[in-house]
């Protein structure tokens, strides 16, 4: 009889559990689907000895999708997805406040179990400057290499990727998706395919400032104090200048800027213009031709990136570059989510190999 009361205890009990985890989100239909979040930290030798004094111990999240922990023997396609400028992997991946939680997307996309899973893994780009431009430059490190090369191989051999360009996608936002047209036109048998989600920076102007209170901002960095207390687009300035036009001799930032005293730079300026993808494109174009897809989309009220994507489209048209296209409503980061969800996913569920080929 007591064994029969107990076990009518614990049935109660486990109901109550049940009910409460439930009403709370937390059954363990979900939880089997949750993703897992690691935060390592990769050492980039080509980020040594940086004249900003950055470390090249960078951190790097990796979202780990809900079938990763159980399926054991499985191995899985990668997306690297690179963060915007003034953000961090920290950011993107929910250990700070941020407008939007890479992991809860993801969760959220997997939850109904019907769509291809992936790896996602996005370096600490946050620099002295804010953002590291994804630029190879004495100034802030090669971090181009560092993405291409050395994280690629740290990941492949400490996770179970399926260690393939056909298994590689390069994704990004704003400052990330510049990295990610930047990088991958220039190494197609590394990843076969792209999504730039809002690029920055792919313009050939130089959107130097012409104004004199603009020219007055940049003329009033002395420190690096002074750096943090400017607005935006200030230290956008600098950062770029970090990356595109480092100069070794120049201390304290080691770099020059397109505007000195109240005079634009033209070599400066040139230097800048090569960095640009719409201007150095046609140089890539065969290497280009080479991805297995490649994508690009940005919101109607991000006029200027929506402008560049635009002349992208048209210039991948005219070469007969296969490619997806879209400007939609909304503005710089008010649907990013939306996208990654479901476009980015599906742009690499259609393009990206997700079975490793049996040899």
């Amino acid at each position: 009889m007591k064994r029969c009361l107990l076990f009518y205890r614990l049935v109660c009990l486990l109901a109550v559990f049940t009910l409460s985890a439930s009403r709370n989100g937390f059954s363990q239909t979900n939880a089997a689907k949750a993703g897992k979040v690691e935060r390592i930290k990769v050492h980039g030798k080509g980020l040594e000895n940086n004249l900003s004094g950055d470390s090249p111990d960078r951190e790097v999240s990796v979202y780990l999708p809900p079938s990763y922990q159980t399926n054991t023997k499985k191995r899985y396609p990668v997306i690297y997805l690179l963060h915007g400028y003034t953000d961090s992997d920290a950011k993107l991946y929910g250990f700070e406040k941020h407008w939007m939680s890479l992991p809860e997307v993801l969760n959220k996309a997997y939850a109904g179990g019907s769509k291809k899973e992936f790896i996602f893994v996005t370096p600490n780009a946050y620099t002295r400057f804010q953002g590291s431009m994804y630029s190879n430059s004495a100034t802030t490190g090669n971090w181009e290499d560092f993405v291409a090369k050395e994280l690629v191989a740290y990941i492949d051999k400490n996770y179970r990727t399926i260690p393939a360009a056909a298994s590689r996608g390069l994704a990004g936002h704003s400052m990330g998706g510049y990295g990610a047209m930047r990088i991958g036109q220039k190494y197609p048998e590394i990843f076969s395919s792209l999504y730039l989600l809002s690029p920055c920076c792919l313009e050939t102007n130089s959107n130097v400032p012409q104004d004199e209170a603009a020219q007055a901002k940049l003329a009033g960095i002395k420190t690096q104090a002074d750096f943090e207390k400017a607005d935006f687009f200030t230290k956008a300035m600098f950062a770029s200048a970090a990356a595109w036009s480092p100069n070794p001799a120049k201390a304290p930032f080691y770099l020059d800027l397109p505007l000195e005293n109240g005079q634009l730079q033209t070599q400066v300026i040139a230097k800048w213009t090569a960095n640009r993808p719409l201007a150095s494109i046609d140089q890539h174009i065969f290497a280009i031709r080479k991805l297995r897809g490649i994508a690009f989309d940005a919101g109607d009220q991000d006029k200027s990136i929506a402008a560049s994507i635009k002349e992208l489209d048209k210039i991948l048209n005219a070469y007969g570059i296969k490619h997806f296209y879209e400007e939609y409503d909304g503005d710089h980061v008010n649907r990013v989510a939306d996208r990654i969800g479901n476009n980015l996913l599906k742009f690499f569920s259609e393009n990206l190999v997700t079975e490793q080929v049996k040899k």
